[in-house]
């Protein structure tokens, strides 16, 4: 029985009914002796208590026929039972014997209590608690109930028990489509549908399921192999329900699609945002345009959609206007509120897909009903906003292509948006052209910072301030910052220093440069070190920045930067996004890096910062990729580094600090590349190619290995470029993408045998092998594998020596050359295991390719079991395409197995994993097993839904699987 928070293992004496009928004495397994004597066991603790007699006993164990010494033989099994579970546990009564457990003594029991708290839940609404309790229930079972115990007793109970936990688990997954986890529920029913044909409510939970996951023609397949299976069966008709259920899915019922909601007296778990940045609490002014805004979004109710695009030059106030007409809207959208600054002034605004991303797992959607294209999200985001009233704050937009997308759409919502520049083009919205401060606005706002003590004394000096401001908020908070950090000045002293043309003559224009003399007076009160420590940082691209990798850009301790950041915060120069990590204002930045252009000179203090921070970045993602490929020679050519980076002895560690640090560590390839350091700037995408495998940062990678190819190929460095080109290859494959992955591919070869680059002469040809195996062109994929081959063992790199050896064993098997497959692929695990990496990746990868190889031999079990192995270090290592496939590839095997039910289970799951990644012809190889696992379980409708999606794609990409999924198609008719 597992263990857990429900039965104490260390409490006296425990049971297990759930699985086979065990005892533990003092949290030790105590013995529950031969079948006979379990069966005793089993038969006392069912009756809950209650003294059972010989007689009933008797019949229990033995039924019609006892033997002849029965009573006898009872006594013994009794005295043996008292013997190793205490004289206590077993009483003897009216000639008869009784168990009566402990609470929480006996899973039963336990199960039974679970079950009763679930009910209660659910009827009081509280849908995830009694999900909970349930999960926990059924947790409870360890198997078959009552495994292996003879007698018909025990038999006819194992069948109630057996039932009951169908009906818990139906109870379950009926709440999980309530709660909307339908993506997550259709694998188990697929199998539980394979297992129990005949039970209509798994059915019909599987139908919504899949209609909920947009797979209508599925849903409708399955009501159709229903009917003609109940027919068959039993003669019968589908009952009033599922027939009501394909109906209303035949309509597009859209009220269907939608997960059930809580009565009105008992409020369902809902997700409800509260994203909106801190108000200021010194808002000052515009009052005007409060009550404008305010207007517009309490419109929201009635209208179409509330959009009002706020315009202005940088500083001039927009954020913070924003955010304060959003804090007093609030009361009008319950629902929650939604932020995201879109970092449009930057160079690298935010993609609408990623920001959709974002705001739907903030909604409540599961990363795995998240889809991948664009227009799928905004057609998602906008169907879960209807009916809710939701505020969305679209800060710094770049234009209006960037916020179309993210607009609700819906009455009840509404949307607020900052920028730069007027959206004329934005249909339907609001548009307010935000300018600077009136005076008297201008002089409270800077009153109420600096104190109105001392502009009381001094209040034409602060008119004098405001004005040199120009009455842009952002100046004037940063002068009026400085002015009350420093007790000694006076207003005076300040005004002064504005006067000055060549501190403010760059205020009074127009432009993104406008707030320039404001940014110099903050510049010009720093000390040397902070002064320093601000030109340097802005020269980083990225949305933000690590304190280590601060540090190292500054060449400094890591408190000293600390102290120096953290100064910088005070002066309002840099925000602190959260502990630990620092941001510049865009236009703060874009001064920073020209305060460094003119101020640090020579230029060569500007280049060696970008250089510590490539060093860093290149030294820690190393040691991650160490840590998950240890004896990977391609560290040995890497280029040298002269910043250590961060240590990491846990893998789980260093693998949080890589995808944290995605988004900095890819902008640092592509700008060093630009600058010159391109060799550094390519080993450090070979050091992160994780990254290239997650959907979130692949389209990054991609850009980033795109702009380190081409910076080499403009500076004529063939071994930057061909490994560039070898990760914009991985990039490509991991996407489905192989012509553009072949092409890049044989560039990439090209460079590496002109510099003479062993890694690119290694992993080109190997990942051409594995293209052209894809493709199905086998003399080839065995060509560039045996060249790769060839090149790793010349470099002494056996752990891709192991990897071309695997990767031929796929090429043997695909050339029905079965057993030179296995033993290919075992000489590449030798090597994987002989070089000391038993628990690496690489590993993981070898027993993959021996998995299919032992599968394709008619070796099952044993193909399983490596195959579950490579499953176990993937999801540890966060490879999802390789989870992913390898989830595939163990349907296969099952279905070679002769085991369909758990092939179809293993094949939603692979789809499930590969949502987003992998590409479309990964998919369609998904869907062509699901459907031959379907149409072996007499699903013969679904399983040519799931073809006829499969063909559809194989066309489309021209793949030569088509001729095969045609022939499944013609062969196997819908019954």
């Amino acid at each position: 029985m597992p263990e857990g928070d429900v039965l104490d293992p260390a409490a006296g004496v425990r049971f297990s009914l759930l699985g086979p009928v065990r005892a533990w004495r003092g949290g030790e397994s105590a013995d529950a002796g031969s079948p006979q004597q379990r069966a005793l066991l089993a038969l006392l603790l069912l009756r809950e208590g209650r003294t059972a007699t010989a007689a009933e006993l008797i019949d229990g164990i033995w039924g019609e026929e006892p033997p002849p010494r029965a009573l006898s033989a009872l006594r013994t099994y009794a005295s043996r039972l008292r013997k190793a579970l205490g004289p206590e546990v077993l009483a003897s009564a009216a000639g008869g014997y009784a168990i009566r457990p402990a609470f929480g003594a006996l899973d039963l029991a336990v199960a039974q209590e679970l079950a009763a708290q679930a009910e209660k839940a659910r009827t009081a609404g509280e849908r995830c608690a009694a999900r909970e309790a349930l999960n926990k229930a059924l947790g409870l079972w360890d198997g078959e109930a009552l495994a292996s115990v003879p007698g018909p007793h025990a038999k006819s109970q194992r069948v109630r028990l057996e039932e009951w936990r169908l009906q818990l688990t139906e109870t379950r997954l009926d709440l999980d489509l309530e709660v909307g986890c339908h993506a997550e529920a259709v694998s188990e029913l697929t199998a539980l549908t394979a297992a129990h044909p005949l039970r209509e409510r798994l059915r019909e939970l599987l139908m919504l399921a899949l209609y909920r996951c947009g797979r209508q023609a599925e849903a409708l397949a399955v009501y159709a192999d229903t009917r003609r299976l109940l027919a068959d069966e039993l003669g019968v008709d589908p009952r009033p329900e599922l027939s009501r259920l394909q109906q209303r899915i035949l309509e597009a019922d859209e009220e269907l699609a939608q997960p059930v909601e809580a009565p009105a007296s008992a409020a369902p778990t809902v997700v409800r945002p509260a994203q909106l940045p801190a108000s200021v609490p010194d808002f000052t002014g515009r009052a005007a345009f409060v009550r404008e805004l305010s207007e517009q979004l309490a419109q929201a109710e009635t209208s179409v959609m509330a959009v009002s695009a706020l315009a202005g030059i940088g500083g001039v106030g927009k954020t913070t206007l924003a955010v304060h007409v959003a804090h007093a809207a609030r009361p009008h959208f319950p629902d929650g509120q939604l932020y995201v600054d879109l970092q449009g002034a930057g160079s690298r605004p935010a993609e609408p897909e990623t920001v959709l991303g974002a705001f739907l797992r903030a909604l409540g959607t599961s990363d795995t009903a998240i889809p991948d294209s664009l227009d799928e999200r905004a057609a998602l985001y906008r169907s879960t906003l209807d009916g809710r009233r939701v505020l969305v704050l679209l800060d710094n937009a770049r234009d209006a292509s960037q916020v179309r997308p993210l607009l609700p759409g819906t009455p009840g919502c509404a949307a607020l948006v900052t920028a730069r520049t007027r959206m004329v083009d934005l249909a339907g919205a609001h548009l307010v052209d935000l300018d600077v401060m009136s005076p008297e606005e201008a002089l409270q706002l800077f009153t109420r910072i600096v104190g109105e003590e001392r502009v009381a004394a001094e209040r034409e000096a602060a008119l004098d301030v405001v004005g040199a401001c120009g009455f842009l908020p952002l100046a004037i908070r940063i002068a009026a910052a400085r002015l009350a950090a420093r007790r000694t000045w006076t207003v005076s002293v300040l005004a002064a220093k504005l006067a000055d043309s060549r501190r403010r003559l760059d205020e009074l224009q127009a432009g993104d440069l406008a707030v320039k003399a404001t940014f110099e007076l903050g510049y010009g009160q720093l000390e040397p070190a902070q002064a320093r420590a601000f030109r340097l940082l802005g020269l980083a691209d990225g949305p933000d920045i690590s304190l280590a990798a601060a540090a190292a850009v500054l060449d400094l301790p890591l408190y000293d930067a600390e102290d120096l950041l953290e100064a910088l915060v005070d002066t309002s120069l840099l925000e602190s996004a959260s502990p630990g990590r620092y941001r510049f204002h865009d236009l703060v930045r874009l001064y920073a890096r020209a305060c460094a252009e003119r101020d640090e000179q020579p230029a060569d203090g500007r280049e060696a910062a970008l250089s510590r921070l490539l060093d860093f970045y290149l030294a820690t993602a190393a040691g991650v990729y160490a840590l998950e490929r240890p004896g990977e020679r391609v560290l040995d050519h890497f280029a040298a580094t002269t910043r250590p980076g961060l240590v990491f002895t846990a893998r789980e560690a260093a693998l949080d600090w890589l995808f944290t640090e995605a988004n900095g560590l890819l902008a640092c390839a592509g700008q060093s590349a630009g600058a010159g350091m391109l060799r550094r700037s390519a080993d450090l995408l070979m050091a992160a190619v994780d990254l290239g495998e997650t959907g979130a940062n692949s389209l990054q990678f991609a850009q980033a290995a795109t702009e380190v190819s081409e910076a080499a190929r403009q500076a004529r460095d063939a071994q930057a470029e061909g490994r560039a080109r070898t990760m914009l290859t991985h990039v490509h494959s991991v996407s489905g993408q192989f012509a553009e992955a072949e092409t890049e591919a044989r560039r990439a070869l090209e460079l590496g045998l002109e510099s003479g680059d062993p890694v690119s002469s290694g992993q080109a040809p190997n990942q051409r092998g594995i293209i052209a195996l894809y493709e199905n062109r086998h003399e080839d994929a065995e060509a560039h594998l045996t060249q790769a081959l060839a090149a790793f063992r010349a470099d002494g790199n056996k752990p891709g020596e192991a990897a071309a050896l695997c990767n031929l064993s796929r090429v043997f098997l695909a050339t029905h050359r079965t057993a030179e497959a296995v033993e290919l692929a075992r000489q590449g695990i030798r090597i994987y295991e002989k070089d000391g990496t038993g628990l690496a990746l690489r590993l993981a990868n070898g027993k993959y390719a021996l998995g299919l190889a032992l599968t394709k031999a008619g070796r099952g079990a044993a193909a399983e079991g490596v195959l579950l192995e490579a499953l176990e270090t993937f999801t540890e290592s966060r490879q999802q395409l390789w989870q992913g496939m390898t989830l595939f590839r163990l349907a296969e095997t099952q279905l070679a197995a002769g085991a369909p039910a758990q092939a179809a289970a293993q094949a939603e799951q692979a789809l499930s994993v590969l949502h987003g990644i992998g590409g479309d012809w990964r998919r369609a190889n998904v869907l062509a097993v699901l459907g031959r696992s379907l149409s072996l379980l007499s699903q013969s409708g679904r399983a040519h839904a799931c073809w006829q999606e499969a063909l559809a794609t194989y066309e489309r990409l021209g793949s030569p699987e088509a001729d095969e999924v045609r022939e499944l198609l013609r062969r196997v008719p819908v019954v």
